[in-house]
């Protein structure tokens, strides 16, 4: 029976994994493409810092990852269809992707970004939890960082697309291409993708009582590895999300590049590196936690420590290029960590409760990064402008730059917790694995 399961779950992953690939791709291309059209919009609908932070940040995070938590807790029952949640959430995120395109002005383009937010909300818990249920314990830091990866192609393909489509048509023409063929993929996924917990129902055993949301939270909580990862995530998306938007308007005011030439070598090369940086850290983590299961965490820990210096050398360069080949090692450092951190709390999770993990690992990094991150990084810099004039976005990296030390603290505390939580413990894996 357990062989026969086995067979079934792990039929086509690789169909699987590519595929959730695509649609992280995605739902990245159109999470983060406001960001390199931030500043037309600013100019087309006279934005202030703070609109563009809220619009950029806080407006999509609040509802994402309020929603991510219940969406999630319906992945995890038994009876749902985790491939067609997903095609569903698809088809909401595109087409308010695509409805950014026709707003008139600030609040509409704001409920057009909030219902980005909603669709969203489903993709990464439900992705993390059909990865874990088809690959065995070992594999699963990779996988999960091989769907990472739709992090650094989507914000490269996003900002590529954006820049070159904002400068040669206009800012709501890239919204439309980007937004609307995101729905036939979601008939794609609804057809083609099939969940292996669905395929193997009729021969799985009796499953274990469900945790309730807050029992799963308070499960969580009581583990100082997960608290101690899920702080140092949560830190990471706070200083990425708001570099991630705050970077390119850096280089267009500081170093006057226009947003085609920002799209092309700023957000070409620093995705490239992203990417890198993503891989490299979801080996790192199969490879070295291996045996050890604090060693998951090794590579992010120390890669975000050597990376603060560097990056506050790289928004001090006066020449754009030195500035971005400055950047390119810090953006691997700081790239590494999803695999890692996301793997470890599949690891620290019950069966019946992976997708809850990420959720409320989702919820903090998005509710404190992507809510915040971009947001408290534009009213800095509307705080600074008085003083600084155009030069208050790079005052706000030099903060953000040294900042990057408080996470790498928090994952080498939370590798040791991981360590101590683990090691020489059996794990159930096999149970994990084929739980229904």
């Amino acid at each position: 029976m357990v062989a026969s399961s086995v067979l079934t779950a792990d039929k086509h992953p690789r169909l699987l994994l590519w595929t959730l690939l695509v649609v992280y791709i995605f739902n990245f291309i159109d999470r983060q493409i406001v960001a390199i059209l931030a500043e037309p919009i600013a100019r087309d609908l006279a934005l202030n810092d703070s609109q563009i932070g809220l619009m950029t940040g806080l407006a999509f995070a609040l509802f994402y990852a309020t929603l991510g938590v219940p969406i999630a807790r319906w992945a995890d029952k038994g009876g749902t269809d985790r491939a067609k949640l997903i095609a569903v959430c698809l088809v909401i995120w595109s087409g308010m992707t695509a409805l950014c395109g026709v707003a008139q002005n600030y609040w509409q383009l704001l409920l057009a970004r909030i219902g980005v937010g909603v669709g969203e909300a489903g993709c990464t818990p439900t992705a993390h939890a059909l990865i874990a249920d088809s690959l065995p314990p070992e594999k699963r830091a990779g996988g999960i960082a091989f769907f990472g990866l739709g992090i650094p192609i989507g914000g490269l393909l996003g900002t590529l697309i954006g820049g070159g489509v904002a400068e040669a048509l206009g800012w709501r023409q890239a919204f439309w291409l980007v937004g609307l063929p995101g729905v036939a993929l979601a008939i794609f996924v609804w057809l083609m993708l099939k969940d292996p917990r669905r395929a193997r129902a009729a021969t799985a055993a009796p499953a274990a009582p469900r945790q309730s949301m807050l029992e799963s939270l308070k499960t969580l909580a009581t583990s100082p590895a997960y608290c101690l990862i899920l702080g140092g995530a949560s830190l990471v998306a706070f200083l990425s999300y708001g570099k991630g938007v705050w970077v390119l308007v850096y280089f267009m005011r500081t170093h006057k590049l226009s947003v085609g030439q920002t799209s092309l070598w700023v957000g070409v090369t620093l995705g490239i590196a992203g990417i890198f940086g993503t891989w490299l850290g979801g080996w790192a983590a199969d490879r070295w936690g291996k045996h050890d299961k604090r060693h998951m965490l090794t590579l992010p820990a120390l890669a975000m420590l050597v990376a603060a210096p560097i990056l506050f050398l790289g928004y001090a360069a006066d020449d754009w290029r030195l500035a971005i080949l400055l950047l390119i090692l810090p953006t691997i450092a700081n790239s590494a960590y999803y695999g890692p951190a996301y793997g470890a709390a599949q690891v620290l999770a019950r069966p019946d409760t992976r997708a809850m993990a990420s959720a409320w690992m989702v919820f903090a990094q998005n509710l404190i990064g992507l809510g915040l991150g971009p947001l408290l990084f534009g009213a800095l810099s509307d705080l600074l402008k008085a003083e600084y004039g155009a030069e208050s976005v790079r005052m706000v990296l030099y903060v953000a730059a040294w900042a990057g030390l408080l996470p790498a603290l928090l994952f080498w505390l939370g590798a040791r917790a991981l360590g101590r939580e683990t090691n020489g413990k059996d794990m159930n894996d096999a149970v994990v694995a084929h739980a229904g």
